[in-house]
């Protein structure tokens, strides 16, 4: 029996070879021929060009360029998104507006150079997955390699001698090792194991997750509907067209492709932080609505909040956003009612002062007998606190102390112009403000419940004595997000199985030797230099050796599982596990 020492001779060059095929075999990526540059050829150069892009280092890359071309997308207004920040944009940078136009950084997700990175990166792991996967296939139906011919070669190795036959250290070893989950034969004179598949697997896992996570992104950007739209309580929404505030969609969504449903807000709650340093922050935020899906679906009643969304089919309703709509109703000079509903106003900061108009589109007739329209301004706080240089404030944003100022305007308010005009703005370039007796401007604080009297014979503005809170609502409708989940916690659970989980290898070889004694080799081999490896060979030796125990009058540190040896040393050391 001998030992690793310093004195030991060098491999020869068929024992490196063996021992580099033996840790080759250990992973499934598929070997590159370096490229022949004289010889190539049409057929060579689109040979070497596949092997690039299906090789790991290109699919990464690939992969880094992708993250990188989706910033400016979050970072730039996007076409499809914002039309008006885009054109802002443009007035504000013309130069650099133009640039971004040409290069398609206006719409990054659909142009070019994206889709480029985005099929490249999806055949480069296609084709890095599917020979891998046949070749991982293949290494499951086979069986372990031998065992090399010097197994004091490998990294990590010990041996012993005992009055055991070589039969029955071989079968200890192969109940042993099956015991821990390796895959074991006998080959010739020695077993052969291997355990840590998974590893490769989880390799495999992460890709094809990869694949698709990148099918279910595409699929969802194609087919994908997110709308808007505000609903006061008692009114409703029906999932169509032309029901929504602002509506954007995939290029190959059509309105076929909509969730039938519908729904009606029956009462908005909002509670808020009433002390301390969070005063007036929301506790509650919830909707409560009564919605039916399909065309013919029964009523049924749920409470909607936010991240609580509510779920029909591919659709979801989420509660965005929350504001109040006072209840205006104006009457002309002769006490016709000409206007009368609930005025949704658009929140302006945290403690909900709001802003809107009011267009009464059949208004009064002048003096002169000139039909003029009317528009007002309007500027509600939810707990009047006053004004400062005429601005007023509000302390809370519950409905404490609700106050309305409205400004007046009359005359043509540009309707019927053709021209579509927001509900919240009011083109005043055709309008002039009312002015009272004294010929000062005409603008008036009402609370709920009062009269505001127009100058002039005008009319009149009545508040409502209940303020109606309108809630919004964005409804998301993206195929393939449950599968974009699916793959993303494959992803991360083969990720990990590949990071943590170590392919190796163990050969245990018992001959009789030249004494009539029988001699017992263990060697371990890893796929890559880890600490692990001795340790579990040590503690996998420490087991045999109590099933074959060393000989009489063994004298020879080598002859015993207590020493395993490390990479890079020549002196045994200490293996974990071993009996002492």
């Amino acid at each position: 029996m001998s030992k690793t020492t310093a004195s030991d001779p060098a491999p020869s060059a068929a024992e490196d070879r063996e021992l580099g095929d033996a840790g080759s075999q250990l992973s499934t990526a598929p070997k590159e021929d370096a490229p022949h540059l004289p010889a190539l050829g049409v057929i060579g150069w689109a040979r070497w060009f596949w092997r690039q892009l299906t090789s790991m280092r290109v699919a990464l890359l690939l992969l880094l360029l992708l993250s990188l071309g989706a910033i400016p997308g979050s970072l730039i207004p996007q076409s499809g998104q914002d039309e008006t920040k885009v054109a802002a944009f443009r007035k504000a940078h013309p130069t650099l507006g133009d640039v971004y136009d040409k290069i398609g950084m206006f719409h990054v997700y659909s142009s070019v150079w994206f889709s480029a990175i985005y099929i490249l990166l999806f055949v480069s792991l296609i084709g890095c997955i599917v020979p891998r996967t046949w070749q991982f296939v293949g290494q499951l139906r086979g069986l372990p390699p031998g065992a090399p011919r010097r197994l004091n070669r490998l990294p990590a190795h010990t041996t012993w001698r005992t009055t055991a036959e070589p039969e029955q250290v071989h079968q200890a070893a192969l109940t042993l090792l099956k015991k821990r989950r390796f895959r074991t034969h006998l080959t010739g004179d020695a077993v052969a194991a291997e355990k840590g598949y998974l590893r490769e697997t989880g390799n495999l896992v992460f890709h094809i997750a990869l694949i698709v996570m990148l099918v279910a992104f595409a699929w969802g950007q194609l087919y994908k509907a997110e709308g808007n739209k505000l609903v006061v309580e008692g009114d409703g929404f029906s999932n169509t067209l032309t029901q929504y505030d602002d509506f954007r969609s995939g290029n190959l969504f059509t309105s076929d492709d909509l969730v039938p449903f519908s729904f009606n807000l029956k009462k908005f709650t909002g509670s808020y932080e009433r002390t301390g340093p969070n005063k007036g922050t929301p506790r509650v935020f919830q909707a409560d609505i009564t919605y039916s899906a399909g065309a013919y679906g029964k009523d049924e009643k749920d409470t909607v909040e936010v991240n609580h969304p509510l779920e029909i089919g591919d659709s979801k309703v989420y509660l965005v956003s929350h504001g109040y709509a006072p209840v205006i109703t104006v009457r002309d000079g002769k006490g016709k009612v000409v206007f009368d509903d609930a005025v949704p106003l658009l929140p302006l900061d945290a403690n909900v002062t709001s802003s809107g108009v009011v267009k009464v589109l059949d208004g009064y007739r002048d003096q002169q007998g000139k039909k003029e329209q009317l528009g007002f301004n309007a500027f509600f706080v939810p707990t009047f606190g006053g004004s400062a240089s005429g601005t007023m404030l509000s302390q809370f944003p519950a409905l404490d102390n609700p106050v309305l100022a409205l400004s007046a305007y009359h005359g043509d308010l540009g309707a019927d112009s053709g021209i579509p005009q927001s509900v919240y703005q009011m083109d005043r370039s055709n309008m002039k403000e009312f002015k009272d007796s004294q010929g000062k401007l005409f603008k008036k604080l009402l609370k709920p419940g009062e009269t505001m009297t127009l100058p002039n014979g005008a009319g009149s503005v009545t508040i409502g004595k209940d303020i109606k809170e309108w809630a919004g609502f964005q409804v998301v409708q993206q195929p393939g997000s449950g599968w974009a989940l699916a793959g993303a916690l494959a992803a991360i659970g083969g990720l990990a199985a590949s990071l943590f989980i170590q392919r190796r290898r163990v050969w245990v070889r018992a001959v009789k030797g030249a004494d009539g004694v029988t001699v017992v080799e263990m060697a371990g081999l890893g796929r890559s230099e880890s600490a692990k490896v001795p340790e579990e060979l040590g503690d996998l030796a420490g087991v045999l050796y109590d099933q074959a125990p060393g000989a009489p009058g063994a004298d020879d540190p080598a002859d015993s599982p207590d020493t395993a040896q490390e990479p890079g040393t020549t002196t045994p050391v200490p293996a974990e596990g071993a009996e002492k």
